[in-house]
């Protein structure tokens, strides 16, 4: 599938009616969408025939752009069921297949399910700090072969020695620089769009961290695909 027409198909999904903003829930625009799972297949091929796992899903998107891009299998993971809901609708609008996990990061359950990779637009930590290093470090227990995940660019120092030091990834990388459209959401916000400077990073596990992805069932859901 081409770039333009992945766009386009991300471009038609539905998107959260009222967002929770203790959440950080924000939707991840049409542009920035395609190109996550584009890049992560053309130049490393972690897509396609892959199992890959959506980390706070939210609405689908991500999970949705693999899926189109013909990822063997799909988990959207959130800890919001009302997106989980809209994850399912967008999805079968589309005829696609993909698995939804009720849970939060923390208490992930995942065992017994091969994951190859991982995308995900994680909070970026404004609501409750440190959120953006507990997706990344769960990202880098579960998937095989690589975490893809977007922070803003003005964090990237941060962001790589908060990842070398608590995360421990064998390498990772700022694949590049993208511009994020963050419409008008929340009452507080003063513009209708704000365009931010984010980075999209290519993580990649140690077998260490493979040995370690052994999670207890607990949390909002049990962790098991629906």
């Amino acid at each position: 599938m081409k770039l333009k027409q992945l766009e386009g198909l991300l471009g038609g999904l539905t998107q959260f009616p009222d967002p929770k903003v203790e959440l950080e829930q924000y939707p991840t625009g049409p542009h920035i969408a395609s190109r996550m799972p584009y890049t992560a297949e053309n130049s490393f091929d972690d897509i396609t025939g892959k199992v890959v796992a959506d980390f706070g899903c939210g609405c689908g998107t991500l999970a949705v752009a693999s899926a189109l891009l013909d990822a063997e299998r799909v988990l959207g993971i959130d800890i919001d069921p009302q997106s989980l809901e809209l994850a399912q609708e967008n999805a079968a609008d589309l005829e696609l297949d993909i698995d939804l996990v009720w849970s939060d990061m923390k208490n992930l359950n995942l065992k017994g399910i091969h994951v190859d990779t991982v995308v995900m637009n994680p909070p970026f930590g404004a609501r409750r700090k440190g959120a953006d290093m507990e997706f990344l470090s769960m990202g880098l227990k579960v998937a095989s072969q690589a975490v893809y995940s977007l922070h803003k660019t003005s964090t990237r120092e941060h962001i790589m020695k908060a990842a070398l030091r608590g995360c421990n990834p064998c390498s990772a990388e700022v694949l590049c620089e993208l511009r994020y459209d963050l419409p008008q959401t929340y009452k507080f916000h003063k513009k209708k769009e704000v365009n931010i400077a984010v980075d999209l990073w290519r993580f990649v596990p140690n077998a260490q961290q493979q040995q370690l992805a052994c999670y207890a069932p607990s949390g909002p859901g049990d962790g098991t695909a629906t």
